[in-house]
């Protein structure tokens, strides 16, 4: 019997380190990305979080690529399963247990939860929380 497929749901970083700066990636973590039978899933608040990032040049686009661009560059390079805001996520960020109440991250925790993956994360904060399932950078 085979072994079961991971389903991972990317932090926003990972995301982007993947694109931008595999190196930052653990040894583990490539792995799974790497690997085929891995789904990978990525919410909306990702795009979201990057479209700000962009906005406030806190990440560099390469020359005359605008930030809509650079994310349908990367997931048609890697395609991904959107894992969708709906209300059920809404109301699992509430229920989620994280040490802080960022949004996105309880988005994001939220979004593991109800579509049962895994979130890769290097974010300590999300690594401590509960309701959820995590995977570090490792």
């Amino acid at each position: 019997m085979g072994r079961a497929a991971v389903r991972l749901l990317l932090d926003t970083h990972i995301w982007l380190w993947s694109h931008t700066d595999p190196d930052r990636l653990g040894r583990r973590l490539a792995r799974a990305l790497e690997d085929p039978s891995t789904e990978l899933w990525l919410s909306p608040i990702s795009v979201w979080e990057f479209l700000i990032l962009a906005e406030r040049k806190r990440v560099r686009l390469p020359r005359r690529t605008t930030p809509a661009e650079w994310v349908d560059t990367a997931l048609a390079r890697v395609p991904m399963d959107e894992a969708a805001l709906n209300r059920e996520v809404a109301l699992r960020s509430r229920a989620v247990v994280l040490a802080h109440d960022d949004p996105a991250d309880r988005f994001l925790a939220a979004t593991a939860d109800v579509y049962d993956l895994v979130l890769a994360t290097a974010d300590r904060r999300l690594l401590a929380g509960r309701g959820f399932r995590t995977m570090p950078n490792r």
